[in-house]
């Protein structure tokens, strides 16, 4: 049985269909932390994140309580040294955010954590299995679109060029989800699932 304490890390390129795949596991029983959107929630609501975000950015850094997201970007992309002491203060935060999250749910039977930068930040290294989610490029594109209205084909193009490549990624990875479409996700987390509860 999988141990209660273990997190399964669930990653993959913008639109490779993380969250679908989360979705299946969750209707199996797991329990997903969306580091992501916990990040956000965290960077408005950590009482000690904001007071360093804005010692870090100036009070502009808010906008009537809300993180001024088009302000941050406008920053970090000038100046990248910004971003890694920006991550320097997220990253801290969501990784004690994950172990009261764990200690909440510590009678689940698999715990996932979803991120998309999980081999990017070697943050994989600390969890005990990892599964990749990988799509083509095209089909990424078109989900993407079609989720995204304020994002052309051209923007997703933009951004999967600066993730890290998936021939890259797959050697780090436990288990790889091909979302193509074509084949069934379904099996392919039922089989990992089973696998994931007799180790």
């Amino acid at each position: 049985m999988q141990s209660k304490h273990a997190i399964i890390g669930v990653t993959g390129g913008i639109g490779s269909g993380k969250t679908t795949v989360c979705k299946i596991f969750e209707v199996l029983g797991a329990i997903t932390y969306y580091a992501d959107d916990r990040a956000k929630w965290l960077m408005e609501n950590d009482s000690e994140l904001v007071v360093q975000i804005k010692n870090l950015f100036g009070e502009r850094a808010f906008n009537e309580g809300k993180l001024d997201r088009k302000f941050i970007a406008g920053q970090v992309f000038k100046d990248e040294g910004l971003l890694k002491k920006l991550n320097g203060l997220v990253h801290p935060a969501v990784a004690k955010d994950v172990d009261r999250w764990v200690q909440e749910n510590q009678d689940a039977d698999l715990l996932l954590k979803e991120a998309a930068l999980l081999f990017e930040t070697g943050s994989y290294k600390n969890l005990s299995k990892n599964i990749l989610i990988t799509a083509p490029e095209d089909v990424r594109i078109e989900r993407v679109t079609a989720r995204d209205s304020h994002r052309s084909a051209e923007d997703v193009r933009d951004i999967i060029r600066k993730q890290m490549d998936d021939k890259e990624k797959i050697p780090l990875a436990d288990f790889v989800i091909e979302n193509d479409g074509r084949q069934s996700v379904i099996q392919q987390v039922m089989k990992i699932y089973k696998s994931l509860l007799i180790a």
